[in-house]
This record gives structure tokens, sequence and C-alpha cells, in this order.
């Protein structure tokens, strides 16, 4: 925080006024101008370096009935707000949590939900795209050795669903979700997975991921898992799905490669980046604290013996 400099006024002598911005270079004629590590600043000079600008509607934050100033930074992106806009109705993203400026216009989706517009460049609108994300997913738990007994559906549904029966998902800020049945039992038929539509790829990739791996521990016979135990193993599936994801970035960037998933644009691995973070930052005891001794056990022993392990006690491995 800046030290507010006093200065006599004028008529005590003009050598009391040499004193220059250390910003403009200028002379500072007020009586009353900041100082910041010895540096004499304008009132004007200052704000424009120093005074935190909000990201939302561009202007300086204000100082609050109490003098100072206060406002909101994302955990993530670092983007700054004043706090105001938290209770006046400003938009934000569905995917990645950014606020709204006023210069910008999210798409709005038609549940009402509002996409940025780099999220929206990866969105999942309709079954097609959810289709070849399943295959990608099947096949990122072949590739593990983690074959399904049965097809595992998903459909895309809007916001009015999700609402009418609604069952917590992953973490504490990814709500969106549902599993019906929520048991799934071996030989069952019906066991779909329903997921929001118009989500970026790689957020309803890692849902899926997770949610996937909820019904492979009921086809292999994995019964009365603490919630510890079970969200916490899926969240890491999750997590390894996405940075599975964030290593197909080499190559050159081309519209074949990318739509194939073999490179990603820089706001991709960025927003990869933010959905690990998400993940890891989760602070409730089920998801977060059971994600963290989950990838503690994957890291220390693999994979399959964590798992093996778990379906002989029941717990994560030491």
């Amino acid at each position: 925080m800046p030290v507010f400099q006093l200065i006599p006024p004028l008529d005590l002598g003009p050598a009391l006024y040499s004193i220059d911005c250390s910003f403009c270079r200028e002379h500072v004629f007020d009586h009353k101008f900041p100082m910041l590590d010895d540096k004499p600043y304008h009132n004007s000079c200052f704000e424009m370096l120093y005074d935190p600008i909000c990201d939302v509607c561009n202007s300086i934050i204000p100082e609050n009935k109490k003098g100072s100033i206060e406002y909101i930074t994302h955990g993530f992106w670092m983007q700054q707000y004043c706090a105001s806009h938290k209770q006046d109705g400003t938009p934000s993203c569905c995917s990645c949590g950014r606020m709204e400026p006023m210069d910008m216009k999210y798409k709005t989706l038609h549940d009402g939900r509002k996409l940025c517009l780099e999220c929206v460049k990866s969105s999942i609108m309709d079954h097609g795209g959810g289709r070849s994300l399943n295959s990608d997913i099947q096949e990122f738990y072949k590739e593990l050795n983690m074959k399904f007994a049965q097809q595992i559906p998903f459909l895309l549904v809007n916001r009015e669903v999700i609402v009418r029966e609604p069952v917590n998902g992953p973490g504490d800020k990814i709500v969106e979700i549902v599993r019906r049945p929520q048991r799934l039992v071996r030989g069952c038929e019906d066991a779909t997975i329903f997921l929001l539509f118009g989500l970026p790829r790689l957020l309803t990739g890692s849902l899926l991921a997770h949610e996937m791996m909820h019904a492979w521990l009921r086809l292999e016979g994995y019964r009365s898992l603490s919630p510890v135990v079970e969200e916490g193993i899926c969240q890491v599936l999750a997590y390894m799905w996405l940075e599975l994801e964030s290593k197909k970035t080499s190559g050159v960037a081309t519209n074949t490669n990318i739509k194939q998933g073999v490179c990603r644009p820089d706001f991709d691995k960025k927003l990869g980046e933010f959905f690990k973070y998400q993940i890891e930052s989760d602070s409730s005891s089920t998801s977060g604290d059971g994600f963290w001794l989950g990838i503690k056990a994957v890291d220390k022993y693999g994979l399959r013996a964590t798992l093996d392990h778990i379906k002989l006690t029941g717990s994560f491995p030491y």
C-alpha cells in the first residue's frame, strides 16, 4: 500500500515543489500525493499503474465504506473484479467460471447457461460429438486393460432434466450430472449416464471418465466402498484422462489434427490445466480427500495394484 506524503502550501517556497513523478517525470503540484518505495507519483499516475482494474467493468475498483479496496480474484485464471459483480447479475461461464466482461457477450444456451467464447469452441452440443467422445473414453479404459463387460451409453441433456433428477457429481464445483441407476450390478442392461450438453470436450470427457469408473467398479464386483474410496478413485481416472489429453499438444496445429485431438490450441491446454486444478483443489471430504489418497496410492503402487487392494480391503494402500 502507498504512503501519502504531505507537503506545505505553495507560498512557503517553490523549492518545496521540486518533486517529479516517478512515472511521467512531470512536476507534482498536489499537496498530498502517494509514495511507493520512496518514489513520488501523481495521484492519476499511481492509479493507472497500481490501482486494481476490474476485468468485468474495466473500471478502477473503488474503496468500500471502510476505506479499503475489496475485490475478488479467481484462484486459477487470476481474473479480478469488483465484489459487487457477484450480486449484480453478472453471468459467469458454466465451464471455466470466468465472469462475463461488459464489452464481451457470452453465448447463451437454450437452458439459460452461459459459455464464454473460448469454451464454446470445443463444446459438445449434440449426440454425434458425444458418441465420438464416448469412443475415446472407452479406448482410454481399454488401454488401461479395463474393458467393460457391457456397453454403458450416455446421453446429453439440458439443465431442466438435471434439476428434475438432482444427483451430485464429482467435487463441489461440478454438480450438474446425473447417473441412473446409481447402483449398477452385473447383467444390468439399462444403465445410462446423463451429462449436460454444451460443456467443452475436456470437461465432458473428464466427467464421463469419472462416471464410467463408477460403472466399471459395479460391473467388476467392487462392493460397499466408502464414498471417499469410490469418489477418490473415480476422480483419479478423470485426472488421468485429463493428463493424457494434455500430452496431445505437440506438432503443428491444423484443422485435421485439432479435430482428431492430436493437437490442442493454447486455450484448450490451459482449460485442461484448470479442470485438473479443480480436482486438485476440491476441498470436500469425499472426492477431494479421496482423490489425494488415490493419486498417491497409484503413483506409489500403480493403478492395477491399487485396484486389487481396494477390491480386497475396501481401502487405498498406504
